[in-house]
């Protein structure tokens, strides 16, 4: 099922979503070891002057990473995105990832991510003059429409493909609905079968056999996993398991868990040093816990620890006991 973004070839039809705060570059690499075909960076603003902050600072870390490697951006401004995008290239980008699906108020006050999706005109000049200001690939990040009354996805889908996209994900719900209610694929399906690039569909996929559903459904060339991934980087391999042999694949040892883990925030340290790293873990670590069903208190002792030695010392005592 092996799809291409440009020269690009992706072998492997599960990728994961950008995510902000979440998708950095440890759990990007984390990601791509467990079978992702491809992962997103987290959004960056499009406007330059911000990018001598130090959350920006790490956010534009592109070299040491899996390629291809794709940066997403967001913003309103169709000059101050084809910067962006140069500017990414030249920091090492090889694709450039434009989000009109993030429906978060943060990003919608800018008018930038899911907003956009109300003015196509806007949307046609920002896709053309990202396109034609870098020379690699560029894709697109969208939802099924503005509202449930609008859902003008496959409006923007052709605009799009017609602007030089490579290739389309879309988030099955509109931006009204935000993260919640249903997620529906039917628009998915309309717009893989009206336009050629490869498209992604994206929402709620939890498991191996909702992304071979999905999958089946809407005829796309790949599922977007985002929020199944947190405390759960294994599910990449699970979903290409599942589509390759059709059968579920053993979930992971305790052991295995444990040297996920470990590694992970081991890999969070080195990344942010042991100040910010140690916070960083604990959201991620939190994740984790989720996922194994933990009750004990183990999470709010966790949460206190600000050396980063100790972290790891009581992780080990949680797996051994």
């Amino acid at each position: 099922m092996a799809f291409n973004i440009g020269q690009y070839s992706i072998d492997k039809p599960v990728i994961l979503a950008p995510m902000a705060g979440v998708t950095d570059l440890p759990f990007r690499r984390l990601c791509h070891q467990n079978g992702a075909g491809l992962v997103v960076s987290e959004m960056v603003t499009s406007d330059v002057r911000l990018w001598d902050t130090n959350k920006s600072r790490m956010r534009l870390v592109h070299d040491d990473e899996v390629a291809p490697r794709s940066v997403q951006i967001a913003g309103a401004s169709p000059e101050m995105m084809a910067e962006a995008a140069r500017e990414n290239v030249k920091l090492g980008a090889q694709i450039i990832d434009i989000n009109m699906g993030c429906p978060a108020k943060k990003v919608l006050n800018r008018a930038a991510g899911s907003a956009l999706l109300q003015d196509e005109p806007l949307v046609q000049r920002i896709l053309e003059s990202v396109v034609s200001s870098v020379d690699v690939p560029v894709t697109l990040k969208i939802r099924t429409g503005w509202s449930t009354d609008q859902r003008n996805g496959l409006t923007i889908a052709k605009i799009a493909e017609q602007s030089g996209i490579q290739a389309l994900a879309v988030h099955g719900r509109t931006r009204a609905c935000k993260f919640k209610g249903e997620v529906e694929y039917d628009t998915i399906a309309q717009i893989k079968q009206a336009i050629s690039i490869p498209v992604f569909a994206n929402g709620d996929i939890q498991s191996a056999e909702q992304a071979k559903q999905v999958l089946d459904y809407t005829k796309a060339d790949a599922v977007m996993i985002g929020r199944a991934a947190q405390g759960r980087p294994w599910i990449f391999r699970e979903i290409n398991h599942y589509l390759e042999h059709n059968e579920l694949l053993a979930p992971p040892s305790t052991e295995e868990v444990k040297d996920i883990v470990i590694n992970h925030v081991k890999a969070l340290h080195a990344f942010y040093g042991d100040f910010m790293g140690t916070r960083i873990a604990r959201k991620h670590v939190g994740w984790y816990l989720q996922t194994l069903a933990d009750t004990t208190p183990f999470r709010s002792q966790f949460n206190r620890i600000e050396d980063a030695q100790e972290q790891l010392d009581l992780l080990n005592e949680f797996f051994v006991s």
